[in-house]
């Protein structure tokens, strides 16, 4: 069966001369077998590649959903409060603050990112911070 280019069809795939005489009537059956074969692989191709796109995303929503766990678990609660015990000098209303202040998966991970020393300069800010803005809004 050669592919003569004059005779593609609407669905991408070239069909013979035998496929074009449907229309006439001629070698009805065995052309339109063929061209429903065609049709039926470029559909399993198709759905080849559906599955490898969903298999791709599958694996990415793994490896993004390991990278969240390992990046919360460098900066958990617990080990906020292990750094925050260990600071000296930290007054009772500003550690229970940090307590409030550290639910915040964002403040974990600054506060845990800081160098020991400017800890509590920042702790000290958001403190001030949280307690003038309920003044003004009182």
């Amino acid at each position: 069966m050669s592919t003569n280019p004059a005779f593609v069809d609407d669905d991408g795939s070239s069909g013979s001369l035998e496929e074009t005489n449907i229309a006439d009537g001629n070698n009805k059956r065995q052309s339109a077998t063929r061209s429903a074969g065609n049709r039926k692989r470029g559909r399993k191709a198709t759905g080849d590649a559906i599955v490898d796109a969903m298999l791709q995303i599958a694996n990415a929503s793994k490896l993004r959903a390991a990278a969240i766990t390992k990046n919360e678990d460098r900066f958990s609660i617990s080990k906020c409060i292990k750094v925050l015990d260990e600071m000296q000098g930290i007054n009772q209303n500003l550690y229970f603050f940090a307590l409030d202040l550290l639910e915040n998966s964002s403040a974990r991970e600054m506060f845990l990112s800081l160098r020991n020393e400017r800890r509590e300069t920042w702790l000290q800010r958001k403190f001030l911070s949280s307690s003038t803005s309920t003044i003004q809004e009182v």
